[in-house]
């Protein structure tokens, strides 16, 4: 099983990229409406990925951040929900605010998802229930106000992107609060990973 990819980033498609490793391209299933999250084409890149395997087929999915993997392999216990719905109903909400959602039994949110219905969303929020509690449904950095659902995911995703870069995890915290610290409110709002990760590498220079 493939558990991971690290390389260059050779392709961007809709719905799926092309991860050179070594040589060897591997066609890995990732929604647009994430592309915001990637590097440039020609850079490196690591993804989580969670390979699922068919009689005619090996299909690969690609997650930034390790807490989408594992809500990603939670939904897929859910009875009528494929890797495919799974994937992506997480192109549309965090691990964090799913995990909210599902506690708080919020079908009008669920049902916003791309491709989840009412009789969807009240399946879900019925065989998650007990499943969902090893994410926390909101993060907070020690040390720093709670943030919006929005911030959670960044940081959490820019926090696994610099422990898997070799930061210790305590250090690129401190380093994310700075950084934080130092822009605005409207700054954060239309931040993106690749800039959040530029700051804070600079604090960590």
């Amino acid at each position: 099983m493939i558990a991971c990819l690290t390389g260059e980033l050779f392709k961007k498609l809709p719905d799926t990229l092309i991860i050179n490793v070594g040589g060897v391209g591997y066609e890995v299933f990732f929604p647009q409406s994430g592309h915001d999250r990637l590097p440039e084409v020609g850079d490196k890149i690591f993804l989580y990925v969670q390979t699922i395997v068919r009689e005619d087929a090996l299909l690969l999915y690609g997650f930034i951040s390790a807490k989408e993997k594992e809500m990603f392999q939670v939904l897929i216990t859910v009875s009528g929900v494929g890797p495919k719905l799974a994937h992506n109903i997480l192109s549309g909400i965090s691990p964090e605010e799913m995990s909210r959602a599902v506690l708080a039994d919020d079908v009008a949110r669920l049902t916003r998802l791309p491709g989840v219905g009412k009789k969807t969303a009240e399946r879900l929020c019925l065989e998650l229930k007990d499943k969902v509690d090893f994410i926390p449904a909101g993060l907070e950095l020690e040390g720093a106000k709670l943030l919006s659902t929005k911030d959670n995911a960044l940081f959490a995703d820019a926090l696994s992107a610099l422990t898997n870069l070799g930061y210790p995890a305590a250090r690129a915290q401190e380093a994310l609060e700075i950084v934080r610290q130092q822009v605005d409110a409207d700054g954060m709002a239309d931040m993106r990973i690749q800039e959040l990760l530029r700051h804070t590498l600079k604090v960590l220079a």
